[in-house]
């Protein structure tokens, strides 16, 4: 899960973890990537979902109106009420 794709570095990383682990099919869903980047995060999964690809593309920061960091605690709350709400079904 992340905000969007910068360098790729880091997708990258987990695209080769997953095909290595034997996964069926790759989807890789983003809100944003710079248009650079996507010919080979295609070359690396079955489908690519990308929301925007703005060009010029600067920083992932520079294209969200708020681009605060979430805190841990945060996380976890949410993790839980989510899990909370998926056994009362």
């Amino acid at each position: 899960v992340d905000d969007g794709i910068a360098t790729g570095g880091t997708v990258r990383a987990a695209l080769q973890a997953l095909a290595k682990a034997g996964a069926g099919r790759i989807v890789l869903a983003v809100p944003l990537a710079p248009p650079d980047v996507l010919p080979e995060m295609r070359s690396l999964c079955d489908e690519v979902i990308c929301l925007s690809s703005p060009e010029p593309f600067y920083a992932v920061g520079a294209h969200y109106r708020d681009f605060g960091q979430t805190e841990d605690r945060e996380v976890i709350d949410l993790l839980e009420k989510a899990r909370a709400w998926t056994t009362e079904e």
